[in-house]
């Protein structure tokens, strides 16, 4: 009875999970803590698909990459609680650290700079120390989008995430998140040692 097999192009295997992370809804839209966020809507948007399914406390899409089957996820928890949504898909899938590439912003990075990292600790980045906290390792691949520094000393770190970044700074950013694309299909690809070497700043 064939016709009740399952077709192999059916299969629920990823090889990959691509995240970006932010705080869901539209006020946050183009703050600075939601540059991971924009950075893999970007990505989608030239591959041609949709990161719009919720599904693991995440709106999630997927993406072949050099015939790798992707997943694409951006968790809806709000930044703090990032790791539960992308742990619960990493069991789900069995996606091991390793194949968990994350991007997010970094405030020791100005606009329009980035920085490839095979593993590391959370940097005081809370969505980072909740991914390693919910996986119980620092060994996933990261591509940190910058942001820029506070203004000044005095300037409230949380305050400054959720500011907004001017038009000349998203200008910026979209050169980012070209760069972005690139490293993600070396990355994906196995070619880490390459993405860092082009791109980090």
């Amino acid at each position: 009875m064939m016709f009740f097999k399952k077709s192999p192009t059916m299969s629920s295997a990823y090889d990959f999970m691509i995240v970006g992370l932010g705080n869901p809804g539209r006020k946050y839209e183009f703050t600075r803590h939601n540059a991971g966020f924009l950075c893999l809507d970007y990505f989608a948007q030239q591959q041609n698909v949709k990161i719009d399914r919720l599904k693991f406390k995440a709106l999630i899409g997927e993406a072949r990459i050099g015939g790798k089957r992707c997943l694409l996820m951006k968790p809806q928890t709000f930044m703090n609680l990032s790791g539960e949504a992308v742990r619960e898909a990493a069991a789900f899938y069995k996606i091991p650290p390793e194949n968990i590439l994350v991007l997010f912003d970094d405030i020791s990075l100005d606009v329009g700079k980035l920085r490839i990292r095979r593993k590391g600790t959370d940097g005081g980045h809370n969505g980072i120390k909740s991914l390693i906290f919910q996986l119980s390792a620092d060994t996933f691949p990261r591509i940190k989008i910058g942001i820029g520094a506070k203004p000044h000393p005095d300037y409230d770190l949380a305050d400054w995430v959720l500011t907004p970044f001017s038009k000349e700074q998203l200008s910026a950013l979209r050169d980012v998140a070209e760069e972005c694309c690139d490293a993600i299909e070396l990355i994906v690809g196995g070619k880490i040692d390459e993405a860092m070497s082009r791109h980090n700043s």
